[in-house]
């Protein structure tokens, strides 16, 4: 019943990847397992034998899912079971999707599903990295038709050497860390970050990448070849040859004139784009009979829009490669105007408008405590973040009518390369918890370079002391396989209808993340170098920009930013400072106004006590309270206390948060007291008094309150007999065995005198 077939592929570090399939899954078009060490993926691919009417694109959907099994854990909330998907996942599915969508062919219109899971994890290494060759194998031992194979791995410069899909421990020590997908011969898909490298640093990571990506790409066309699939044919596109031919001759004249007129307004392109093709359908004529014998009249409105936008395609591209004419009138290398304005609005801790061209971002920056970190819950993934960054883009910034429904895979992609290129600029040992909001208010073409712009002149606001401040800019391409062109700052139009989507950002240093898209065959280093370097003009002309609108961090937070302190305490204190079920820190909180957070350190045997207020005499006072908790108490100081219990010899009072001593009789004043009401000391009375004794032994703590006053002249010290630690001869301890009516009127005193020696 099995036709196991199964192939490796050895890493340079001498780890092995497995391809296996004929085992699970086998009713799927196509399915296979991938391993390396405990990591174990599956992945299936089903294809829909024909397309939907009316769908004239690829309806791709990869989804890559973690079982919470996989590393022998429990999904956290109530139905103990795994929810919605995290954003790990949604980022490692648009990494796979971007790879596989330009791979199928352009008429291959069948709904087709890419499921990607992971059912076995090592707690060292990343599965992401796995999961783009397994879906390429699916296809490969399926009868889908797919340009590929393809493959994914993830390349880390670490301690100098270059390793291929490294372990997290090792991703924490990278200075450059990329993910990469791509075909024996071209690469697709660039996304990662670093710690401001140079572009040749860049290109030389891409060059290892790739090397590695050719072995799997070799050992899945075997894989495919044992397999032995026929590719399924399909038609999913009615064509009219001579409609075609019609359509450009009619309309490439007066598209091109739209082209080149180089307006910056897209909205009156867009208008003037469909004017030329409403025209062309409203002027077609009846269909003959043969036509209708072959598709219908929506089939032709089809067929139309189709033809008319490949000459739209056309004529922009020609513009650029034969007259260096873009879509808005400017220069290959020249970037939109820029202007900029921070503190735009007073209620964020930092805010600033971005705008470049037709799109613009709104951002701003809030500063929290410990209390606001990010909570990460994920499968391999547990921990706190503590520098947030959130991306939208509603729908009324390109000018749509339409709802906007919750967070979509691109706002999180987006939000995801955005936060990348800031967070190593982000400075070491920041107190607060940082979340930065963007959002697009105008968006033609590049906004998530916007948000990474908008992010470092709000940070700046805020007075947070960046680093570097750091700048992005989206490149794209125009190609026809003889002559390019490389565009900086492109629009909304140029990315549809180029050929790459290249983002790169960094500070006037180097780069510090890049994530790049390719839609065509064929991208040579080349183009990859001349890519780099114009970015890297680009970058710079921004970062000017944004020195000229903020030079330098805020010298101090605005007024309203809570303001932290931070102090580290025993870890045996812990439980002091928050009392039985919370009752002191609680306390502390309500009395001060101030907001108080504990964090143990168990591998430095100490607690970290964040203390926020936006008052500083809130801070003052819950910054005393904790001190005074933890602080350990000295023999000779002089302490406010107050009377906590009252006993026949003396009392008890809290001379220290948590902390009780005696305050013997004999020790509230020169004057002998007979008894605790002739002193008239009553329980809540807040004393002074100086801590005489710290009992090795016990602990325990002696106060007095005579000590600090004057002692009277003339005053001699009541002799008190010594102590004895040894049995009581003849009369029980008694000098020369006396009896107990030898002690008189003197008992009591004697009485008090032992009490006080045993406390």
């Amino acid at each position: 019943m099995l036709n196991v077939i199964k192939k490796a592929i050895e890493l340079p570090d001498g780890r092995t990847i497995t391809i296996e399939t004929g085992k699970l899954a086998k009713q799927a078009d196509g399915a296979v397992e991938v391993r390396m060490g405990n990591t174990m993926l599956l992945a299936t691919v089903c294809s829909a034998k024909e397309a939907n009417e009316g769908v004239d694109f690829m309806p791709l959907t990869v989804e890559y899912k973690e079982k919470f099994s996989s590393i022998g854990r429990y999904p956290g909330g109530f139905l103990k079971r795994e929810g919605r998907a995290s954003d790990y996942e949604i980022l490692t599915s648009r990494l796979v999707d971007r790879v596989l969508r330009p791979l199928f062919p352009d008429n291959y219109h069948a709904e087709t599903f890419v499921n990607v899971t992971l059912y076995s994890a090592d707690e060292n290494e990343a599965p992401d990295a796995l999961a783009g060759i397994a879906a390429s194998a699916a296809l490969a031992v399926s009868d889908i038709p797919f340009q590929g194979p393809i493959s994914e791995v993830r390349v880390a410069r670490v301690d100098g050497e270059w390793v291929i899909n490294p372990t997290f421990a090792q991703i924490e020590r990278s200075d450059i860390e990329l993910m990469v997908g791509a075909t024996y011969d071209n690469i697709m898909m660039v996304e990662g970050e670093m710690d401001e490298v140079s572009e040749l640093e860049l290109l030389e990571a891409l060059k290892v990448a790739h090397d590695e990506i050719k072995k799997h790409c070799l050992v899945q066309e075997e894989l495919k070849k044992a397999v032995g699939k026929t590719i399924r044919e399909y038609c999913h596109e009615i064509n009219d040859d001579a409609l075609r031919a019609d359509v450009r001759e009619k309309c490439y004249d007066k598209v091109y004139a739209i082209a080149q007129a180089g307006s910056a307004d897209k909205h009156w392109r867009a208008d003037s784009f469909k004017a030329v093709r409403d025209e062309y359908i409203d002027a077609l004529p009846e269909m003959t009979e043969e036509q209708l014998e072959n598709y219908n009249e929506d089939q032709r409105i089809a067929m139309v829009k189709r033809y008319y936008h490949d000459v739209e395609k056309e004529t922009m591209r020609r513009c650029v490669l034969d007259e260096g004419i873009r879509l808005d009138g400017r220069k290959t290398t020249e970037i939109r105007p820029i202007w900029c304005e921070t503190d735009y609005i007073p209620g964020p801790h930092g805010a600033a408008v971005f705008t470049r061209g037709e799109t613009q971002g709104l951002v701003t920056v809030t500063l929290g405590t410990t209390l606001d970190e990010k909570i990460l819950d994920d499968v391999l993934n547990q921990g706190k973040e503590r520098f947030l960054l959130h991306y939208n883009f509603p729908p009324f910034s390109t000018g749509e009518a339409r709802p906007q429904r919750g967070v979509g895979r691109r706002e999180i992609g987006h939000g995801n390369l955005a936060h990348r290129a800031l967070k190593r600029m982000f400075p070491d040992g920041f107190p607060y918890t940082c979340r930065i909001v963007s959002d697009i208010l105008e968006s033609n073409g590049s906004s998530s370079m916007a948000t990474v712009c908008g992010g470092t002149l709000a940070l700046l606001d805020a007075g947070v002391k960046m680093k570097r401040p750091v700048a992005g800019i989206a490149m794209g391409l125009i190609s026809d396989g003889q002559k390019f062109a490389v565009l900086s700052d492109i629009l909304g139009d140029e990315d549809h209808l180029g050929d790459m989507d290249f983002k790169v950002t960094g500070t006037e240093k180097g780069i510090t993340a890049t994530q790049m898209d390719i839609k065509c065959d064929g991208l040579s280093y080349e183009i990859l170098e001349t890519a780099l370097n114009q970015a890297r003009d680009g970058r710079l002309h921004i970062l000017g920009k944004i020195a000229e609108t903020i030079p330098a961090p805020r010298e101090d937070y605005k007024p309203h930013v809570p303001r932290l302190v931070t102090i580290d305490i025993p870890k045996e204190m812990i439980g002091a400072v928050i009392g039985p079920g919370g009752k002191i820190i609680q306390g502390i909180q309500e009395e001060t106004g101030a907001t108080i957070s504990i964090e143990e350190d168990t591998a430095n045997g100490i607690g970290h006590v964040e203390i926020a207020s936006s008052n500083k005499e809130s801070l003052d006072a819950a910054l005393a309270r904790v001190k005074a908790i933890v602080a350990v108490p000295e023999e000779g100081e002089v302490y406010k206390g107050t009377v906590r219990s009252i006993l026949d010899f003396g009392a008890f009072v809290e001379f220290m948060p948590g902390r009780d001593g005696l305050l013997h009789i004999s020790e509230i004043s020169w004057e002998r007291l007979d008894s605790m009401e002739q002193s008239g000391i009553k329980e809540g009375d807040e004393l002074t008094v100086k801590l005489i004794e710290i009992d090795k032994k016990t602990g325990k703590y002696r106060l007095s309150m005579r000590v600090l006053t004057p002692k009277p002249e003339g005053y001699v010290e009541r002799e008190q007999r010594p102590r004895s630690n040894g049995p009581r001869p003849n009369g029980g301890g008694r000098p020369n065995g006396g009896n107990r009516g030898e002690r008189g009127g003197r008992g009591n005193e004697r009485r008090n005198e032992r009490r006080r020696n045993e406390e």
